[in-house]
């Protein structure tokens, strides 16, 4: 891994009291294993500090520093410098911010759109089935959490939403429809027919064009397209039934 690299960060900026919206490039020299976030940072620290991006837990936990990479959609927490250039095989980066909400300023986006989505669709058990071993607790057999414990790992950076190239701009999104196939896989989970009505509605799975995009850029590795193949799959299920 390289000490150094000369990098150059091409940023798209925002300034909401203007309305502007611009490029601006910033030249660094820095160090392979630094993240991009640390580079950023460094901008504010060195030459820019009006540059506004957003970032929290930087540990790839909270996903609140989900950008843009020369098309990408990816964490900037968890990029070095050094797998930066080897991935896109320059020392050039054009930044953006992700596409789920309006943007509030240069980098930093209003993500309540998006997380409005996942609320939709009632991420939790909407109706408990009894539990018939007549504990305190429900147990879940190893085998029926395996279907859906991939899909726990989300953690809603909208990744997969920015990919996503299918459907109009009120379609739910993968991660909004993976949250509620959790449920539907859940044993628990009373109101599955509920749930998969409205997976099947309007703004439903129909819009998906399986592209795969969301799974290819889940910085979990989780295989988004999967869980939306099985919410498709329980409706052709049901049309072959009627």
């Amino acid at each position: 891994m390289s000490d150094s690299y000369e990098i150059t960060m091409k940023i798209l900026r925002y300034d909401p009291s203007t309305k502007k919206r611009w490029t601006q490039q910033y030249r660094l020299q820095a160090g392979g294993i630094l993240r991009l976030t640390d580079l950023f940072r460094k901008i504010n620290m060195e030459q820019d500090p009006s540059l506004a991006w957003n970032s929290s837990c930087e540990h790839g936990q909270c996903g609140s520093c989900a950008v843009k990479v020369n098309g990408k959609p990816l964490l900037a927490c968890e990029l070095l410098v050094a797998n930066a250039v080897k991935l896109f095989g320059i020392n050039q980066f054009f930044i953006e911010p992700i596409s789920v909400g309006p943007v509030v300023r240069d980098l930093i986006v209003d993500l309540e759109p998006a997380y409005g989505r996942v609320e939709s669709l009632k991420p939790y058990i909407m109706k408990r089935k009894e539990n018939l071993y007549g504990t305190a607790e429900y147990r879940i057999a190893p085998q029926e959490m395996e279907s859906y414990l991939e899909a726990t790992r989300c953690i809603n950076c909208f990744c997969c939403a920015t990919a996503c190239m299918s459907g109009p701009k009120n379609f739910l999104g993968p991660n909004a429809i993976m949250a509620s196939m959790v449920r539907v896989l859940d044993p628990r989970e009373a109101a599955t027919e509920q749930r998969l009505s409205v997976l099947h509605g309007p703004e439903g799975v129909r819009h998906c064009h399986t592209s795969r995009a969301c799974s290819q850029v889940c910085p979990k590795e989780i295989d988004v397209a999967h869980y939306v193949a099985l919410a498709k799959a329980a409706q052709t299920k049901k049309h072959r039934e009627t």
